[in-house]
């Protein structure tokens, strides 16, 4: 097409050159070939820069009144009891779930996943992939033996589905809100933990320090260590990250036991820092409860455990 318009245009040129001089028609070479060279700038920027010509999404797939059930895409075994579960987005949108949020998960067919009482079970699980990935909604999810909800999604097939609720924002994070901010985790815990850290420090504006502490049962349990190991890597002044294990093996020379009030003085940036430090703890309710009193249900409850003695206070720790 661009070929046989530049044609007619010199074509219609050569005409012109060879008519009488008196003749006083112009020529509308200058317009053909205008026209040519428009319609080929356009379709280079269609071609080559479609993306950033496309419409900003501005609402989620999801939905934070009602379950809608979301087509599993495939399943990523990550060890013998733990598998990324990757959710298929419509139209290749994106989450765009705020931080930090969770979603609430149900069976597709309430009547297939009940309690005691014989209620649908609805669990929390916040996903690992970041609101803006497009197409696909990723969740790190474990499976217990005495839980439900876990060993339904893991009884899941490619192509079957999961219903969704949300998001349910659990703190709004704000940027460089904080010059610290200590991570405290155990076990799957570590979700909420990473979709904070991952989002803020993908920020190039970023100046908060980020400190992980991060405790599994053995070396071999620690969940998503290679992308926190790409996190310290890639942000060495801002991310770091102690792992702690509860028995190590030969190769190991981390701390081992608890989360101690000793690891936490070392690690952690002091409570004089008041409103500049932040503590965001997540994991099992016994380890919650040691290190920063239990939870109220949905509520934050008091601050107690190992974070209260070392002098920090309710507006410095958040429990999710």
């Amino acid at each position: 097409m661009f070929r046989s318009a530049t044609a007619r245009a010199f074509g219609a040129a050569r005409r012109y050159s060879t008519a009488p001089p008196a003749a006083p028609k112009s020529s509308n070479a200058p317009l053909y070939l205008m026209g040519a060279g428009c319609v080929g700038l356009g379709a280079y920027i269609f071609m080559f820069r479609g993306e950033a010509l496309a419409p900003k999404q501005e609402h989620s797939p999801l939905d934070p009144d009602n379950f809608k059930d979301f087509k599993l895409k495939k399943i990523i075994p990550y060890n013998d009891n733990t598998s990324q579960f990757v959710f298929e987005l419509p139209n290749n949108e994106a989450s765009l779930l705020p931080v930090a949020s969770m979603l609430l998960v149900r069976a597709s067919d309430p009547a297939a996943l009940k309690d005691k009482k014989g209620n649908p079970v609805i669990r929390p699980y916040t996903p690992i992939s970041p609101s803006d990935h497009k197409g696909e909604l990723v969740f790190l999810i474990k499976k217990y033996d005495t839980g439900n909800a876990s060993k339904h999604i893991h009884d899941l097939k490619e192509g079957e589905t999961l219903a969704l609720k949300g998001p349910i924002v659990k703190f709004p994070y704000k940027a460089n809100e904080f010059d610290q901010v200590a991570l405290i985790g155990g076990g799957s815990g570590i979700t909420p933990l990473y979709q904070i850290a991952n989002h803020a420090l993908a920020d190039k504006n970023n100046t908060t320090k980020f400190k992980l502490i991060f405790a599994n049962v053995s070396p071999k349990d620690i969940l998503m260590r290679e992308s926190l190991d790409d996190l310290k890597a890639k942000y060495p002044n801002n991310f770091d990250v102690v792992y702690v294990v509860d028995k190590g093996d030969a190769n190991w020379t981390g701390p081992t036991g608890y989360i101690t009030s000793d690891l936490i003085k070392q690690h952690v940036a002091p409570p004089s820092l008041q409103d500049k430090v932040k503590v965001f703890i997540c994991g099992p309710p016994p380890q919650v409860a040691s290190i920063a009193g239990k939870k109220a249900g949905m509520k934050q409850g008091e601050l107690g455990g190992v974070l209260k003695e070392l002098g920090y206070t309710e507006e410095q720790v958040f429990k999710f």
